[in-house]
């Protein structure tokens, strides 16, 4: 009885050992060790200070929160960069006095993945998202932080599946 607990043991053991790197968000980082994010220069028309800091430092939160992989400032096995390109506001919906009720905060950022031990899941891509606010509000203190913190969550989400997820 008592081998027989030890051979189960040992089998559910080594079952989970030869399932090799798992990772819940279902992130598929092969071989890779490190990972970089260079910093992403805010090249739109409009200029809001910061956010190209904010951005960098939530996809390097991400990554590293979602994976085992170790943050470097060079020569990473996968590397992040690019810029954010569009940072704009438009109406949305109108009132019967023909002005806004509505304004949309739309962020473009666009990424160029590199993964220097598997060159073929390189990838270049536009990633875009919005944030919608009432007209009368001005996009500035509570209103600004809530919409980027919104646009950049689901952005780097989406650079993390488009890059890691193996969905």
């Amino acid at each position: 009885m008592r081998n027989l607990q030890l051979l189960l043991i040992g089998l559910l053991l080594f079952s989970f050992q030869s399932c090799g790197i798992y990772s819940f968000s279902g992130a598929d980082t092969g071989n890779a060790q490190t990972f970089q994010v260079n910093y992403f220069q805010n090249a739109s028309a409009i200029v809001e200070p910061g956010i190209d800091r904010t951005f960098t430092l939530q996809l390097q939160d991400l990554i590293q929160s979602q994976t085992n992989l170790n943050l470097t400032d060079s020569n990473g096995d996968l590397v992040y960069e690019g810029e954010i390109e569009d940072y704009y506001v438009s109406p949305m919906s109108a009132t019967a006095q023909s002005t806004a009720a509505q304004n949309r905060l739309t962020i473009v950022v666009n990424v160029r993945f590199y993964n220097t031990l598997d060159p073929e899941k390189d990838l270049e891509r536009r990633f875009s998202f919005y944030y919608d606010y009432p007209a009368n509000s001005q996009l500035q203190g509570a209103v600004l932080a809530t919409a980027l913190e919104e646009i950049f969550t689901r952005i780097t989400q989406d650079v993390f599946n488009a890059t890691l997820a193996n969905w």
